[in-house]
């Protein structure tokens, strides 16, 4: 991204940033604290979060500006605060750690809370809502198509039975309504045996596979010539998009065969990763939910019209 910055303020004297994804401000904070000329734009769904990061963030108050916003909304969050552009935007997706930390928001199969998994507490509906009303057929289709997992019309029956007799509540109940029909052999090899079903949930809860979606291309379309989109994934239906999005605004549109490629058929980004970049064993000794994760970037070539 430091491209991308360096060549905001050669331009015009600073570099704004947009950190979607804020979290608790960790790599906000890096940035302000390298780049003096970054005014940084942090946005996040979830108001504690939010509070957090403007604690941490507190001594740079003045080249910040923190947004309650899903991250499908930075179109309208950059023009709401006056800038006609950017000059990178960073999205590290998945759950933070915060999120994974905090028991009562029930995003974590490993101990009880309540069956919430919400990234924003303040409104939506939670898992609960979804295991308890979502009709079978539909609990088979996001544990397939957001979990990718093959027990998905076992564990959308096992669900489905279970709360004939008592509504789910919990994560504790929501497990143990997996295990009891995902063989044991498979959950020695493939991990927690509720791994993919809570994914899928948290996924459904949160739109976020549709929200990212749009997000991709508002985030390119918000950079000024020469700034970038870093994006970190943890799991391959984000990476997917991700590169869906990246390769189709990175090749000519002109029609096969056309002589001549006009001003509007060229590329107007280029993508800056082969494949995907991997943390090195120093970042996942440092952080070991590091390890899943694939960074892509990619940089705007043509000014936008």
């Amino acid at each position: 991204m430091e491209p991308g910055i360096e060549a905001g303020i050669a331009a015009r004297g600073r570099a704004v940033v947009v950190d979607c994804t804020l979290g608790m401000g960790g790599h906000s904070e890096a940035l302000l604290q390298r780049f003096p000329d970054v005014h940084l734009i942090g946005l996040d769904r979830d108001e504690q979060a939010l509070a957090l990061a403007g604690a941490r963030l507190e001594p740079y108050a003045n080249r910040t500006d923190l947004v309650h916003a899903i991250y499908d909304e930075i179109a309208d969050v950059v023009a709401d605060l006056g800038f006609d552009g950017v000059d990178g935007v960073l999205f590290d997706l998945g759950v933070s750690s915060l999120q994974l930390d905090e028991r009562e928001r029930g995003f974590a199969y490993s101990y009880d809370a309540p069956l919430d998994m919400r990234m924003d507490t303040s409104r939506g509906p939670t898992a609960a809502n979804i295991v308890n009303e979502y009709s079978e057929a539909e609990l088979v289709r996001i544990i397939r198509a957001w979990g990718e997992e093959k027990f998905a019309g076992r564990i959308a029956s096992a669900i489905v039975e279970t709360r004939k007799v008592k509504p789910f509540s919990t994560t504790e109940e929501l497990v143990a309504a997996i295990r009891s029909v995902v063989p044991a052999a498979a959950a020695r090899t493939g991990g927690h045996p509720a791994k993919r079903t809570f994914q899928a949930l948290r996924i459904e809860v949160n739109e976020e596979l549709d929200v990212l979606d749009r997000a991709i291309p508002a985030a390119m379309d918000s950079l000024h010539t020469g700034g970038r989109v870093v994006v970190m994934s943890y799991h391959s239906l984000e990476d997917k998009i991700t590169k869906r999005h990246f390769a189709s605004r990175s090749k000519s549109s002109a029609p096969a065969g056309f002589p001549v490629e006009l001003e509007e058929h060229k590329a107007q980004f280029k993508v800056l990763t082969r494949g995907t970049e991997k943390p090195t064993d120093q970042e996942i000794a440092e952080n070991s939910r590091a390890a899943s994760a694939k960074l892509r970037a990619v940089e705007r070539i043509l000014k936008r019209s």
